[in-house]
Formats: structure tokens, sequence, C-alpha cells
């Protein structure tokens, strides 16, 4: 999953100031966190700085679960421009890199899951303590600074000819601008301070950026190597239940590889998924139409087939 932006357009290799950009969004989100702890002990903590960052989490992190992932990437349902429009800039102001990067990178980590040309698996470096330890460095923050391999632009031909997504791919640095700003300005309406603009700043932005971020990548590392595995997959990925309820419903990880194109991550009742929630309600308001969800005759399908190749493993075993 992307962080920072390139030239949208051609999707070019990774470059030094590229790097520099990255390490720029990684540190100063951490930083901006470490600022807004430290404030905790110092002038304390108010509701306030409380709603912002609860607020700006969620919108940035639906932007990012039902924007970039579940309709710019695998089009798991259909929608109008307007919503289009909304998804994208909450998706952008998370930081996570412009539309097409992110779709790209994450398309074509669907088409190599667990593979060598996996742009982001952990299970590339050797099964022993220090291989674990360097893939999940590299498939959760690691892989950021790597070269990418070319021909990323395929993944995203689609998207490239809708001019609306490819519009707002080219303005994610005003989106990222407008995303620290807005809890900023929020901030300081609602104390009428000065002080307010700073903890609305650090709180609905710089540490705001800092979770999701986390969240995220953590969908990349940990969701890969630990979680349950209910549908038998040619992959690592995994169900990992506190990610599924931090991720919005990213967690339920292993069931969105065995049925990526469904809106609907968390199959079971169980199984929180609050993007999937927000797509119902946008869906009884007629936001978004031909909402994508496995029927129960493919979910009991793929539930006998993992059940059929485990007792298959087992026996051979």
């Amino acid at each position: 999953m992307e962080i920072a932006a390139r030239n949208e357009t051609s999707l070019a290799p990774v470059s030094t100031t590229y790097r520099i950009g990255c390490l720029v969004v990684v540190i100063a989100p951490f930083l901006g966190f470490l600022a807004a702890g430290y404030g905790l002990w110092g002038w304390g903590f108010y509701w306030t700085e409380l709603v912002l960052l609860v607020a700006m989490f969620i919108a940035t992190g639906l932007g990012i679960t039902i924007g970039y992932h579940r309709l710019f990437t695998h089009r798991s349902f259909e929608t109008a421009r307007p919503v289009k429009i909304i998804l994208g800039v909450l998706g952008s102001m998370a930081v996570e890199g412009p539309i097409l990067q992110w779709v790209a990178t994450h398309r074509k980590h669907h088409h190599h899951s667990d593979k060598s040309e996996d742009p982001h698996s952990p299970h590339n470096f050797g099964e022993r303590s220090f291989g674990v330890l360097a893939g999940l460095w590299h498939a959760h923050m690691g892989w950021l600074f790597r070269p990418s391999s070319p021909g990323l632009d395929r993944y995203v031909k689609d998207l490239q000819k809708d001019t609306t997504i490819k519009h707002l791919s080219q303005l994610f640095v005003v989106w990222v601008a407008l995303g620290l700003a807005v809890p900023a300005v929020l901030g300081g309406l609602i104390t009428g301070t000065w002080r307010g603009v700073l903890l609305g700043f650090l709180w609905g932005g710089l540490a705001r950026v800092f979770l999701v971020h986390h969240t995220t990548w953590s969908i990349n590392s940990i969701c890969h190597l630990w979680g349950t595995r209910p549908f038998d997959r040619d992959d690592h990925s995994r169900n990992n239940f506190i990610f599924g309820v931090l991720g919005l419903g990213e967690g339920w990880h292993n069931n969105h590889h065995a049925f990526p194109a469904s809106a609907k991550f968390g199959l079971r009742w169980w199984q929180v998924d609050p993007g999937y929630y927000v797509i119902c309600v946008m869906k009884w308001f007629r936001l978004v139409w031909h909402v994508r969800v496995p029927t129960k005759s493919r979910l009991t399908d793929a539930h006998h087939r993992t059940k059929a190749n485990y007792e298959m493993n087992h026996s051979a075993n």
C-alpha cells in the first residue's frame, strides 16, 4: 500500500526524491504522534482532540477501505461521480499515495500474492527468526523504499481512462494538505485559540496519519503472518480479529483474498466490518448500487474445498 506521490501518469520507478518524500511522510507523522503524546503530560487531553482524532481516523480510514480498496481497486460496487470524488479525497487524506499508484501496487499484490513478485510479502526472507523479522519489516514499511518493478501501468489501464480518478490522483498533494489543514482549522474554530489549531493539527492531522498508516501496513505484514485461514488459498493471507476492527474490516484478509471482488470482507456475523456497514447505508440511500458479495453457494463450495484440501494434506502427512 503506497505512500508518497510519484509521476502519476507513468508510475515512474523509485527516485532519490521519492525516497526522501517517503522518509518525510513516514517520520513526520511519527514525530507528530510523539509531540501529541508529550502534550498529555504538558497541557492535558480534551474532548476536542479526541473527537478530531477519531473522526479523522474513521473518515480517512473509510476513504482507504471503501474508496481506494473496494471501489477503485476491486470495483466491488458502482457509484456516481460525486461519491467517487469524496471517497478519493478522503482516501488521499490518509497519505498512502495517489490513487493510481496505490491501486496498481495492490492489484499486483493480488496477482503475485506471497510470491517473489509480491511488492510486500513477508515470506521471501526465510522462515528462521531473522528471516521472519526481516520479512515483517519489509511487509510493514521497508518495501516503500525499494525500487518498484516496471510495468505497474498495466494494472491500472482502466482507471487511467477515467478522467475523474486520474485528476484526483494527480492532485494527491493538495488532498494531503487539506487533510492536515481541516482538523487544525476545526480545532481553532471549536476552541477559539491558537492552541486549538496546534492540537487539531497534531491529533487530527499528524497523529491520525501515523495511526492510519500503521493500521493499514499491518494488513500487509501481520495479516500475512498471524491469524486464521478459513479458506484455502495459495498464499498466506489470514483473518485477524484485532485488525478486522481497527482496519474497519480490512483485517478479514483471508476472506478478502478468497473473494477479492466482494464488497463484504467480514463474511460471518461476528466478523466486524464497518466498511461494509457504511456501504449498506449508502446503498439504502441509493448512493451506490450493484454491490457485489459472494452467494451462499459460493461460500459453501469454498468451505468444502478448504476442508477437502485440509483432509488430503493431513492424510498425506
